[in-house]
């Protein structure tokens, strides 16, 4: 076990297989539908949210990871003297950094770093399995903090949405706003950017869309090395398995993920969601 614990919150979507692997422990955001509120990835899975989206007459919301969530997770950390190093979704995505850093408020003179991701999804995960690495390998707790931020500036996502509606009706549209009233057959090719959602290109097709996305991450990748790559999925396996695979044959990565993104995200971001997040030199 590390000496040193690593802590994310549930939008960084990573697979039950990793979580377990390196010990991470995951923050659960929170889903509001109809009256019931819904731990993110943990009373409601991506599989169920989406099948239940489908007839649902009101649409779900969403809300941080509480105060509460992250002093519980703190504490027997602390009471053992063990570091903390918490990396979160953006702060332009979620607030969910402030409950973060109110629960450290709780533990004066306690060793916990937070970090804003700049990230979400699998953008967010690849940061988080790098410093869980780093810990792992028995670095210093300065060492991984400081592998956190190169990672930080390594990492990107690209993703193409069926429709804008869900970023729209959620407040998280960022930039791409400015792509709202155009011709419904569009498929908007999206960034995060700093942490915000920033529109690229306003592609004919999705495939085209998806085509462009490649084309865009061979260009951030060229030159680098260690590429990992993590797809990610909202309900549609079969599209999302053709990309990671396209992407392995095209980019060679030392690792390729299939994650699921979970339903907070999902909230946002509808169903038929497809995206590539990358890491790359570390």
């Amino acid at each position: 076990m590390s000496r040193i614990a690593i802590i994310t919150d549930s939008l960084a979507s990573m697979p039950q297989e990793f979580i377990k692997k390196y010990d991470i422990k995951v923050a659960p955001l929170v889903l509001i539908w109809d009256g019931e509120t819904l731990l993110d990835n943990v009373d409601i899975s991506p599989s169920d949210f989406y099948t239940r989206l489908k007839t649902a007459k009101v649409m779900p919301t969403s809300s941080q990871a509480t105060i509460e969530t992250f002093r519980q997770m703190f504490k027997p950390f602390v009471d053992e003297g063990t570091p903390i190093v918490v990396i979160v979704a953006s702060n332009k995505l979620t607030m969910t950094i402030n409950s973060a850093e109110q629960a450290k408020a709780m533990f004066p003179g306690a060793t916990i770093e937070i970090i804003d991701s700049f990230g979400c999804a699998m953008s967010l995960g690849l940061q988080v399995l790098a410093a869980a690495r780093a810990a792992q390998d028995g670095k210093s707790f300065d060492e991984v903090v400081a592998t956190a931020h190169e990672a930080r500036g390594n990492t990107g996502v690209l993703f193409v949405l069926d429709t804008l509606e869900f970023l729209h009706r959620g407040g998280r549209i960022g930039g791409a706003a400015r792509l709202l009233g155009t011709a419904l057959d569009l498929k908007p090719l999206l960034e995060l950017q700093e942490g915000q959602i920033e529109s690229i290109e306003r592609v004919r097709t999705k495939t085209k869309a998806i085509n462009r996305m490649l084309d865009i991450i061979e260009e951030r990748v060229d030159g680098k090395t260690s590429i990992r790559l993590a797809v990610l999925d909202a309900s549609t396996p079969n599209e999302a398995h053709a990309l990671l695979d396209r992407a392995i044959e095209r980019f060679n990565p030392v690792e390729a993920i299939y994650s699921e993104i979970s339903p907070v995200v999902g909230c946002h971001t509808g169903p038929g969601t497809i995206g590539l997040a990358y890491c790359t030199d570390l």
